[in-house]
């Protein structure tokens, strides 16, 4: 598929913002050093506008750019060192990259129920810049106008400037000025910036242990593996919670479906260990709370381990109730060890947790439910399918809601082809 690039600049935030070096948070330091790849699709209006000259006008999106980075000023900055050779957000107000460009094939063709995302659909919709050393550009977006009049919005942004819910901040504030609401409506809370309250305590200390964030943990040999979306419908789901303890979470009983499936389809011991990878917000967590516009990494990540036999054998409520209990352990003792923890291990001169390949008895599942993910409205309508562009390894889920609720929640999981058959089988047929 073709896709060609007609323009490609810098854009600027309109008006002055702070000229400084950012400090880092060692959650900021601790995820993997890559732009994370978004696409949005928005399909063609109907009616068509007028001559389709208006639609995703590429002007409009850019002025609105330029006005958002003035409050998310860090997203225009380039990746740095200060002194210490500490990295850091170096913000000059450089601006982001802003590309237009078509493609010679639909949105149906793409975004259809057989999505899949990959190398090739981020190679398409989102800008790529070197992402490791510095200076690198901290944020990259494309207007992608597709053969059918419908439009790709590809998102490319440095995991390090924010986790999931800043990033779903900045594009609310974005859309918002792009529709014309004025700036305290686009953005009744403005971003926090200051990311000093996750600083380590002096001296550091690790109260708690935490494998995951280990040098060992997650630097395993690439496989090959595939990526499709499940659909979970609200019958599916209804029946999953009703397995389970009452209130549990949909993220507590979709997770527990799938990691018993995985364990079946990959055919685990039952006298083996298997782990699952749960992260959690923790603006809420600490003590005092972190603010709830908090702009940096404020994801702890916690490794569930259980027999394979347990997860197989006992109710599917056992399975939901031990991941809550992981989750709910994330407080503020926690949250400190781990940062404190990570701050030990760079003294050591150890790279904590840089990896991404997990051993494939393991299983890490991402909850993007209740973000505003289709809440992206530039001023023609919400997003039709929004979802990562590509996954970084086997075992890796996200679990996220579809654009209208009553069509249920998915499920993007990647796995290992000769896996994929019966974890299908199990995975509907249970």
């Amino acid at each position: 598929m073709k896709v060609e690039v007609v323009e490609s600049t810098l854009v600027a935030p309109s008006e002055e913002t702070p000229r400084l070096g950012l400090w880092l948070s060692n959650l900021d330091l601790a995820v993997p050093k890559t732009h994370t790849p978004l696409v949005y699709y928005y399909p063609a209006p109907t009616p068509p506008t007028p001559g389709g000259a208006d639609f995703f006008s590429p002007d409009r999106i850019r002025a609105a750019l330029a006005k958002a980075l003035v409050l998310f000023y860090p997203l225009a900055g380039r990746l740095g060192v200060d002194e210490g050779g500490r990295l850091q957000i170096d913000c000059t107000g450089e601006g982001a990259l802003f590309a237009v460009a078509k493609a010679d094939c639909t949105g149906e063709d793409l975004f259809g129920s057989n999505y899949e995302p990959s190398p090739e659909i981020r190679r398409m919709f989102v800008p790529f810049a070197p992402s490791g050393d510095p200076p690198c550009l901290m944020a990259m977006f494309q207007v992608t106008f597709l053969k059918c009049g419908g439009v790709v919005l590809g998102t490319g942004i440095h995991h390090v400037t924010m986790d999931g819910v800043g990033a779903f901040h900045f594009i609310q504030t974005w859309t918002g000025l792009a529709r014309g609401l004025a700036v305290p409506d686009a953005c009744p809370s403005p971003p926090f910036h200051d990311r000093t309250l996750l600083r380590p305590r002096s001296p550091p200390h690790a109260d708690f242990d935490h494998p995951v964030y280990s040098p060992a943990y997650l630097n395993g040999l690439p496989r090959p593996f595939v990526t499709r979306v499940y659909s979970i419908s609200t019958k599916l789901l209804a029946d999953l919670k009703s397995r389970c303890t009452p209130g549990v979470s949909t993220y507590g009983a979709v997770t527990a479906h799938l990691w018993r499936c995985m364990c079946v389809a990959r055919g685990l011991a039952p006298d083996s260990e298997t782990r699952l990878r749960v992260p959690a917000n923790i603006r809420h967590r600490l003590r005092p709370p972190l603010p709830r516009q908090f702009f940096g990494n404020a994801i702890v990540r916690d490794l569930v381990t259980v027999k394979v036999g347990d997860v197989l054998a006992q109710p599917l409520g056992f399975v939901a109730d031990t991941i809550r209990k992981a989750v709910e352990h994330v407080d503020d003792a926690y949250v400190r060890s781990v940062v404190d923890y990570l701050e030990l291990e760079s003294e050591k001169g150890s790279q904590a947790a840089r990896g991404q390949l997990m051993p494939e008895s393991d299983l890490w599942v991402v909850s993007w439910l209740g973000m505003p993910m289709y809440d992206a409205d530039f001023g023609w309508g919400a997003p039709k399918f929004v979802a990562p562009a590509q996954m970084f390894g086997s075992g890796t889920a996200y679990v996220t809601q579809r654009a209208h609720r009553d069509d249920g929640i998915a499920v993007l999981f990647a796995l290992e082809p000769e896996y994929l058959k019966c974890f299908e089988d199990v995975f509907y047929g249970e």
